[in-house]
Parts: structure tokens; sequence; C-alpha cells
């Protein structure tokens, strides 16, 4: 992912139907933000197989992308990670909480008034946003991702949140000037562990059944 347009539609189609799994196995309201995320970040790689294709630039593809990979994440992870976690863990995740609604609001605002462009680096999509303070902005948004996953109180959860962590500073070491585009890409493939939290979840109470209705025993 991340190397080419096809790359990118190829293993976003793959990860969005991984979440799309996700969300038709779910059966709790509340974990039904969290069971989308694959669904997102697959999409979130489709988008970006547009931005290859426009050949980067100030676009509505990039805008699109940059919208997804950085206020709407910073706030669907951690809040999507409270809602699913069980009630005794809930009040640790406040702080990764409140830190990624700042971070959002933030992101959300220099998206709305300084322009981001992609431009295309070689096997790479780097992403420019000028952004003031940007170490502690990115340590808001590290925080409040990784941060709930780690806290969430789930194994898998765990899983996920090394996952995304490591492929966060590995990408940072290797790519420093790619580091959203390739740790956004870390990220959907992590996501598949999802997956495997899914078919763990509670099953819900069965349908009612229909008045009148008589079982074959009765009959």
């Amino acid at each position: 992912m991340c190397w080419s347009a096809t790359a990118d539609l190829v293993a976003g189609t793959g990860i969005a139907a991984v979440g799309v799994v996700c969300v038709v196995r779910l059966r709790r309201a509340r974990d039904l933000p969290l069971g989308a995320l694959p669904l997102l970040l697959g999409t979130h790689q489709i988008i970006e197989s547009a931005v290859w294709r426009s050949g980067g630039g100030a676009g509505a593809a990039t805008l699109a992308w940059a919208v997804v990979a950085l206020p709407l994440l910073a706030v669907w992870v951690p809040f999507g990670v409270r809602l699913a976690a069980p009630p005794s863990v809930r009040s640790r995740l406040v702080v990764p909480g409140v830190v990624g609604l700042a971070t959002s609001v933030v992101l959300a605002y220099f998206l709305g008034t300084r322009p981001v462009t992609a431009e295309i680096r070689g096997h790479t999509l780097g992403y420019v946003l000028d952004l003031p303070h940007a170490p502690l902005i990115v340590a808001g948004y590290l925080l409040a991702t990784v941060g709930s996953l780690l806290l969430g109180g789930d194994p898998l959860f765990r899983l996920l949140g090394g996952l995304v962590a490591a492929g966060a500073a590995v990408c940072a070491a290797l790519w420093r000037l790619e580091f959203i585009s390739t740790w956004c890409a870390f990220a959907a493939v992590a996501a598949v562990v999802m997956l495997a939290w899914v078919r763990r979840r509670p099953e819900g109470p069965p349908p009612p059944r229909m008045s009148g209705a008589r079982s074959p025993a009765s009959r």
C-alpha cells in the first residue's frame, strides 16, 4: 500500500471487505464504531488511490484523505475504544478521549484555514500541511489513537496498539517526509486484527418470535 494507485486500491478494497464483515457480525451498538474502523481505513486507502491518479496536488481527493487521516481518526479511535471497552476501564480512557477531541479540533481548524497538498515522491505520497507546533500535535494524535488502544483493557486492543506504535516508529525512521501516509497504510493493515476482536464479541439477543407463530413441535 502507498506504493501505487493500484496497490492502494487493491489493499483498500480488501480492508474495506474485512470491515463489512466486522459490521455485519456485530450485534451491540456500542461495538459498531470500533468494528467499523477497518471499513473506514479501507475507504481511506481507496481515496488515496484517487490522489495517486490525480497526480497529487490540492484537489478534493487530497482534502478528503487528510480529513480522515487527521481530525477524524484522532477522535474516532479513542471514543470507539471507550464505547467498546468494559466499564471497569472506561475511566482511564477519558484522557485519550479528551486529547483526541482537542487534537481533532486543532487539526480540523488548520485543514479549514490552510491548504494541504500531496506530492508523489517515488513510490510514496507525501502530504504537506503547515502545522505550527507539529511535534506537540503528533504527540497528542498518537496518545489519542495508540494510547487508547493500549489502555482499552482487551489483549487484542493492546496487540493492535503495539502494531500501530511499531509501524509509526518504523515509518518515522525510514520515510520521514512520508510519515502520515505510510503510517496510515500500516494502520490499515493492522486493522485486520479487528476481525479477530469482532469474532469474540458477544452475540446479541435472538430476534423476537412473531405473535401467533407456532413451533414445529406444537403443530
